[in-house]
This record gives structure tokens, C-alpha cells and sequence, in this order.
């Protein structure tokens, strides 16, 4: 049995998220709110893209690309699809899948062509009405999943179609909830008590687990008798930020803290001086989101990874709790990631705050032509380079080459984490 997936839904309204499609009422930061769906259990986000002219249109299609960057759940995105360029848009903005209106006039034709240039598995198709099938006959071969967005319409779908669907579920109701996530053909539902940034996913998915139903959740591959622990039972915690690798604080675990945080998703330490539990963030708000659990070769010590909310993990205020400086001797920075950032963030300084002299500034002064003029030259230096057997002039030319490739993304705001994005989907 397949696990069943619980989905969000933000609309999309001149960059904004907006409470509905017919109430445009700004209801919070849609970057924080997508960060917290992500974190938080929700399995896939939908957002509805409501622009109603290409200026706003390009807009939500730049805060799609947001989204898609900070995220690791699967974000789909629908609204606005009248042609094969629409569906690559949105496809090159980060989105997993496209959602195609089956009331659309040329639906048919439209999704086919999709299916040719992009493939079923990019393609989902929404209806409000079963009913608007019968003059599409087939179109469902076209598409990985339906969405169907009246919860009364599922029991239509079921009957007539083969293909999995996805429920739009409009009042929130857990018996009605576990019958649909029952039924075989559903692969989960969405709906605006999932987006309800108050909504306690974890709680809820561990009901459903109660219920019979398979979820998405955070199992471990040993139990806690496999651990070894200190003369207190308790077990050490390094906690590293995910993203960065930074290293925040130490905290310990008893068998409950490790359990709830399992449960919870969200990190829960045993507290020395107080002899209690404590989930972190409860209080402060600096919650962390537990990405990963590794133990180390003894089986003494785990290394959890994080995203640690607002970026503040010590409760002096600091970022990390690792600030007091005891040592330090000089050395060459090598790690390839915090390298590249570095310079690129230099980079980008240099472009908000113009240096004399600077030969970056140079280039950002002549503008977008020269740029890639000197990307250019560069790629064909290192075509010379290669032919040559010393490596020390091909790693100069690389070197040349992906500076200027920088000055490039800068130029053209993107960032290594847009790369890596397109990498990862690669």
C-alpha cells in the first residue's frame, strides 16, 4: 500500500498569498509559509497561480522560483495555463508538476501536447466536475494524477476512472478523511486545514497512522536499546544546520526525547538541570525541524541535522552556541561549497557597492554583452587548455571560466542554490 500524501494549498495573487480564490486578503508571507510547510510534514504544496495579466503573471512566476528554492517537498502549480509555453514556465520556475483546468476550452489538445513535450508524470489534471471527462474522452491517459477539487465529485471519479486522484477536502472531518484516504485510488488529499499554518501536521499524520492509514514519517532504522549511554542513560546530540553544516549546540537525549522527536518531527532534548523534557522552540519559537539522525561509529553519540528556525539555536540570542573563540590559526578555505559562496557573495558585493578599480565592477559596468563576451572567450580557453597536457593551465582557465560564470548569475540573479536545484531534479 502506498503512503498517502498530505498537500497544501497557497494562492497566488500579485506575489502574494491570498486566503482564497475569491478572497484576496493577504494572509502571511508566502516564503515563510512555504519554509514551514516543508518543514513541518506536509508531503507536496499546490499553489494556484491567480494573476489575471502577464506582468502579475511573471511576478508569481518569480515567487514560484522562491519557493522552489528554499523547499524540499515537491511544489505543483496550476492557473494561467493556455499554451505549451505556460507549462515550460512554470516547469523551469522548479515545479514538479503542472495542474491543467479541465474546463479549459482545447483541454484536450493542450494536455496532449504537454504529455508529448514533457512527459504524463509532469501533467496533473483538476476538475471541479467528473462529469467534464465525457467530452474528453481519454485525456486522463495524459496526466499522472487528477485533482478533483468537489469533495461530493469523488465518488464519480472512483466509479468511472482508473487513474489515481487527489481530494480537495473543504471542511475538515477525520472520519471523512480516513474513508477517503482509504480508497484505493486516492493518493491523498488537499486542503485548507492542511495550509493552516497552525495545523499540527506531525499530530495529525499519527492519527491517521492510528487509523490504518500509511504516512509519510520519520522511522529509524535501530531502536534505542542499540544505543550506548552515558552513566546518566542519556545520549549526546551534535546538532548541525542542514543547510550550511554549521555546527549549533549540544544538547542529550533520554528514550522519550528521542521518541517525540520521531513523533513530532521537531527536535526534543531531556534537560539536565530541570530533569524534564523539552521540545526546542516551544518557548523562544526557535524551533528545529529535524531533517536527519545519524550515529556514530560507537553508537554513542548522534548527529542530528536541522532547519532551525530564524536561524538562532542558543539561547543567548547567537546563531550557534559555539562562539567563544579559543583558538584560531590561519588557513586556505577548500570546502567547494563554502568556496564558491564566498566568492560569489563577494561578487555580489561588489555589484552593491561599487570598488575602484575593481575588475568586477568593470564588467558590471559594460553590461550584460561584455559578460558574456568573456564567458565566451574563457570556454574557449579552456577548450585550448585541454588540449594541452599540463593540468595546471586547465585548472587556471576553469577557474577563469567559472568566475565569469558567476558574474553572470549575479547579473542575472541566480544562485548556487538555484543551480543545485536544477541539479538535484536532474
Amino acid at each position: 500500500m502506498d503512503k498517502k500524501l498530505l498537500t497544501a494549498i497557497l494562492y497566488l495573487k500579485d506575489g502574494n498569498a491570498v486566503k482564497s480564490a475569491e478572497d484576496h486578503e493577504v494572509v502571511g508571507d508566502i516564503l515563510e509559509m512555504s519554509s514551514l510547510y516543508s518543514d513541518s510534514g506536509i508531503d507536496r504544496i499546490i499553489v494556484f497561480d491567480l494573476s489575471e495579466a502577464d506582468v502579475e503573471h511573471e511576478k508569481n512566476i518569480h515567487v514560484l522560483k522562491e519557493i522552489n528554492r528554499i523547499v524540499e517537498i515537491p511544489v505543483v502549480a496550476g492557473g494561467n495555463i493556455n499554451r505549451l509555453e505556460d507549462i515550460k514556465k512554470l516547469l523551469y520556475a522548479g515545479c514538479r508538476q503542472v495542474i491543467i483546468n479541465a474546463s479549459k476550452q482545447g483541454v484536450f489538445e493542450l494536455t496532449k501536447e504537454g504529455m508529448d513535450r514533457f512527459g504524463k508524470d509532469k501533467l496533473i489534471l483538476s476538475l471541479v466536475n467528473a462529469d467534464v471527462l465525457f467530452k474528453n474522452k481519454g485525456i486522463t491517459d495524459f496526466v499522472d494524477e487528477v485533482l478533483v477539487l468537489n469533495e461530493e465529485s469523488a465518488n464519480s471519479y472512483d466509479d468511472m476512472y482508473d487513474s489515481e486522484y487527489t481530494v480537495y477536502v473543504g471542511e475538515y472531518n477525520f472520519d471523512r478523511c480516513v474513508e477517503l484516504l482509504n480508497r484505493e485510488k486516492v493518493n491523498g488529499i488537499v486542503g485548507d486545514f492542511l495550509s493552516d499554518i497552525h495545523t499540527d501536521i506531525m499530530k495529525l499524520k499519527n492519527k491517521f497512522i492510528d487509523a490504518g492509514i500509511m504516512m509519510s514519517r520519520l522511522e529509524t532504522n535501530l531502536k534505542w536499546s542499540d544505543f550506548k549511554l552515558n552513566s546518566d542513560g542519556l545520549i549526546p546530540v551534535i546538532v548541525q544546520d542542514y543547510r550550511t553544516y554549521e555546527v549549533l549546540m549540544l544538547a542529550y537525549m533520554n528514550e522519550e526525547a528521542f521518541e517525540t522527536t520521531l513523533k513530532l518531527g521537531k527536535m526534543t532534548y531531556y534537560s539536565r538541570s530541570r530533569k524534564e523534557l523539552w521540545v526546542k522552540g516551544m518557548t523562544s519559537g526557535h524551533t528545529q525541524y529535524l531533517k536527519s539522525l545519524t550515529l556514530d561509529c560507537d553508537n554513542d553519540t548522534i548527529l542530528a541535522k536541522v532547519s532551525q528556525v530564524d536561524g538562532i539555536a542558543c539561547h543567548t540570542g547567537a546563531r550557534s552556541c559555539f562562539f567563544n573563540e579559543l583558538v584560531k590559526k590561519d588557513y586556505v578555505e577548500k570546502n567547494p561549497l563554502t568556496v564558491f559562496e564566498n566568492v560569489y557573495n563577494v561578487i555580489v558585493d561588489r555589484k552593491e557597492n561599487p570598488k575602484k578599480g575593481s575588475y568586477t565592477n568593470y564588467l558590471f559596468d559594460k553590461g550584460l554583452d561584455k559578460i558574456l563576451k568573456k564567458l565566451g572567450e574563457e570556454a574557449t580557453e579552456i577548450v585550448i587548455a585541454a588540449k594541452n597536457p599540463d593540468q595546471e593551465e586547465i585548472k587556471y582557465e576553469i577557474c577563469d571560466f567559472l568566475y565569469h560564470a558567476m558574474v553572470l548569475m549575479v547579473e542575472k540573479d541566480v544562485t548556487w542554490e538555484d543551480i543545485a536545484q536544477e541539479l538535484s531534479l536532474r
